[in-house]
C-alpha cells in the first residue's frame, strides 16, 4: 500500500506545517522545510503528489531514480520536481539541503479544483515532471514557509491563503486536464461542468434540483445524472450537498456570523436541516465544527 512521503524521510523537518497548532486540519496541503546533511531517500511509492522547491544557492548534484529511470542533474536554485502520486521514487542527494516539500493528497486536489477553479482534472492529476525552474511558484513556497515560522493566529490565517495561491498557480501551470471526448453531446465535459458549478454558485441560497442543472447542461435529467456520475464519482444531489457544506464550513470560519445565517445563506431550510445535513456529511454539528476551529 503507499505511503506518505515523511514516512521515510531520514530526516526532521525544520518546518511542518502539520504540528502547527492555529493551522486547520483542513488545509489544503501540508509543508515542510528541510535544510539535511548529504543522504538518500530509498525507493517507495506515496499515495500523495509531492513538489520538491529547491532554495540552495549553490548549484549541487542529486539523483531521483522515478519509476526505474534514474536523473542524474545539477540541482539548481528555483529548480522544482514534481512526483505524482503512485509512481515509484528515491532520492540521493550530495549537498546539504535546502528545499520545501510540498505534500498533496490527490483527492483534495480533485475537489479544490473542480469547485474553485472549474476544472475537471485527469486522473494522473500532474504529469510527470522530473526537473524544471519556475522562480514565481518557489517565491510561493518561500512564504509559505515564512508563514509557519510564526505560529500565531495570524500565521495559521495567512498559511490558509497562501497554500490556495500556491496550489492555484500548480493546477494552472502543470495540471492536467481530462481529455474531452469528441462526442461532447454524450459526455460530461469541462464546458458542462463549468456552467453546473455557476449555477450552483448563483443559486446556492435556493432549491436546486437535477432537472435545474441538466438544462444548463443541455441534457435529459437521465442521462445528465448518468454521466454526471460516470465522471465525477457523486450523483449530482450528492455533489450539491457536499458543495453546501463546503462552504458553510468556509462561512463557519467568521465567529460572529449565526449558524442560522449561514444555513439560510447555503440553502438549507432552517437551522435544524442545515445541522443534520452537515453531521450527516462530517461527522459533527455545526456547533461542534465551530468550537474546534476555535480551539
Amino acid at each position: 500500500m503507499p505511503r506518505r512521503y515523511q514516512d521515510i524521510y531520514p530526516s526532521l523537518p525544520l518546518l511542518n506545517s502539520e504540528a502547527q497548532t492555529h493551522i486547520s486540519a483542513a488545509a489544503l496541503m501540508s509543508v515542510r522545510y528541510f535544510q539535511a546533511a548529504p543522504d538518500e531517500m530509498p525507493e517507495d511509492v506515496f499515495a500523495e503528489h509531492h513538489v520538491l522547491l529547491n532554495l540552495q544557492d549553490a548549484p549541487h548534484r542529486v539523483q531521483n531514480r522515478r519509476d526505474g529511470v534514474l536523473h542524474d542533474f545539477t540541482f539548481h536554485k528555483h529548480e522544482i520536481v514534481v512526483t505524482p502520486a503512485g509512481m515509484r521514487s528515491g532520492w540521493r542527494w550530495f549537498a546539504t539541503s535546502d528545499v520545501i516539500v510540498v505534500t498533496l493528497d490527490p483527492e483534495m486536489v480533485g475537489r479544490f479544483a473542480q469547485s474553485e477553479l472549474g476544472l475537471l482534472l485527469d486522473p494522473q492529476q500532474f504529469r510527470d515532471l522530473p526537473l524544471f525552474s519556475d522562480p514565481d511558484l518557489c517565491a510561493a513556497g518561500v512564504m509559505l514557509r515564512d508563514a509557519l515560522e510564526d505560529d500565531s493566529l495570524t500565521s495559521g490565517v495567512m498559511f490558509e491563503a497562501l497554500s490556495r495561491v500556491l496550489l492555484v498557480k500548480l493546477l494552472q501551470r502543470y495540471g492536467q486536464r481530462r481529455v474531452e471526448d469528441a462526442d461532447l453531446s454524450a459526455r460530461f465535459t469541462a464546458q458542462h461542468y463549468n456552467r453546473v458549478l455557476t449555477h450552483i454558485r448563483a443559486h446556492l441560497d435556493r432549491t436546486i434540483t437535477v432537472e435545474h442543472l441538466s438544462r444548463e447542461a443541455g441534457m435529459s435529467p437521465s442521462h445528465f445524472s448518468r454521466v454526471f456520475k460516470e465522471t465525477l464519482g457523486t450523483t449530482p444531489m450528492q455533489y450539491v450537498m457536499a458543495y453546501r457544506i463546503e462552504q458553510a464550513m468556509k462561512m463557519m470560519a467568521d465567529p460572529l456570523r449565526p449558524l442560522g445565517d449561514i444555513a439560510l445563506a447555503c440553502g438549507f431550510a432552517d437551522q435544524a436541516h442545515f445541522s443534520r445535513s452537515f453531521k450527516q456529511v462530517t461527522g459533527r454539528t455545526p456547533r461542534a465544527h465551530r468550537a474546534a476551529l476555535s480551539a
